[in-house]
């Protein structure tokens, strides 16, 4: 690994100043709960997909005061079809947490920051560097990836020691001097931003890049080998069977599922492990209006859910399960329910 890059803090802000991205809703601001509330929904989601669901979310919930006062059912609503549904809970529990321990006002350190709900150590360092400009490193996966190729840390980053390592490389480009605070949000911006349009994981743009001549990976010529990571998540699929059964006038027996599992919160047709049990709950009157439906994949980041929809509709709500309840079709269209779920009984209804 080379030595700490000279001018490179410069070089990223002034490239952020004029080509980096100031356009987005949270952006321009140093309100923390809008800059939380976006690092939150960026973790493995697209800007693009962001966008709308951050502006209904905020037009909801406009502060921490709100969030923190809402009720868990509103936010997982709000929150359905953009995935990873912990981020919400641990949104909803962090307000609450900064409602009840500070006062409603978000705290102005990472170390702070850090130690609240569904905040790790690259969220709480946006936050207070964006918002208070304080002089810590971010590390997400863009910012990660930037740094690994200039400096062409080649170290495998699946073992903890290196990825400190990592941490303290990062740290050492940090913008210093007595102007460091004021460059810091603009710093900060400008290592995302060069991660999410320039520096990308295949095909990366070396010669948009501000610090292109000081990149170890690009002088070799093998910016796509970086970062290294030996140890990879291995895929898995699952088959799971859906009663969907739904009444004459639209309503629809949904249960809240388990936590911690799959779709942890939300509301959700029964789910079984196959077709047998799935009949085994259904009255035997009713056992020849079961119809199947076509099967389809849902997948998830480590794992192909293979849906079965058993469909049993009903003249009305003359029958109930264990576990949930009748909804309404007014009703449930505002319920957190898993994207899947949500595009089923949409096409259905």
């Amino acid at each position: 690994m080379t030595s700490p890059l000279k001018d490179f803090a410069d070089q990223v802000v002034q490239w952020q100043a004029v080509h980096g991205r100031n356009h987005l809703p949270w952006q321009n601001t140093r309100d923390p709960y809008l800059v939380w509330l976006s690092e939150v929904m960026l973790q493995q989601t697209q800007v693009v997909t962001v966008i709308d669901y951050f502006t209904r979310f905020v037009s909801r919930f406009p502060d921490v005061q709100s969030l923190a006062h809402a009720d868990l059912d509103s936010v997982l609503g709000l929150w359905s079809g953009l995935g990873y549904y912990s981020r919400a809970r641990n949104l909803h529990r962090c307000a609450q947490q900064i409602q009840a321990d500070h006062g409603g006002v978000f705290p102005r350190d990472a170390a702070t920051l850090a130690g609240l709900s569904g905040i790790g150590r690259s969220t709480a360092a946006a936050i207070s560097s964006l918002c208070f400009g304080e002089r810590v490193a971010i590390l997400d996966a863009n910012v990660r990836r930037v740094i690994t190729r200039v400096l062409g840390f080649d170290a495998d980053l699946a073992l903890a020691a290196n990825e400190r390592a990592l941490w303290e490389a990062a740290t050492q480009l940090l913008p210093s001097g007595a102007k460091a605070s004021q460059a810091m949000p603009r710093y900060t911006q400008g290592m995302m931003d060069l991660g999410a349009t320039v520096c990308l994981p295949k095909k990366p743009q070396c010669a948009l890049c501000p610090v292109q001549f000081q990149c170890a990976a690009r002088a070799r010529g093998v910016p796509e080998l970086y970062p290294v990571r030996t140890r990879k998540l291995k895929r898995s699929s699952q088959s799971i069977w859906l009663l969907w059964a739904q009444t004459a006038d639209g309503a629809v027996w949904l249960s809240k599922r388990p936590t911690p599992g799959v779709w942890a919160g939300l509301y959700c047709l029964p789910v079984f492990e196959n077709e047998e049990l799935l009949r085994a709950e259904v009255p035997v009157s009713f056992q020849p209006a079961l119809r199947a439906h076509p099967t389809f994949m849902h997948v998830l980041t480590h794992k192909d859910l293979h849906l079965h929809p058993i469909r049993l509709d009903l003249a009305a709500s003359k029958v109930n399960w264990r576990n949930g309840r009748w909804v309404s079709e007014v009703e449930w269209p505002s319920l957190g329910l898993p994207a899947p779920i949500r595009k089923l009984l949409t096409q259905g209804s």
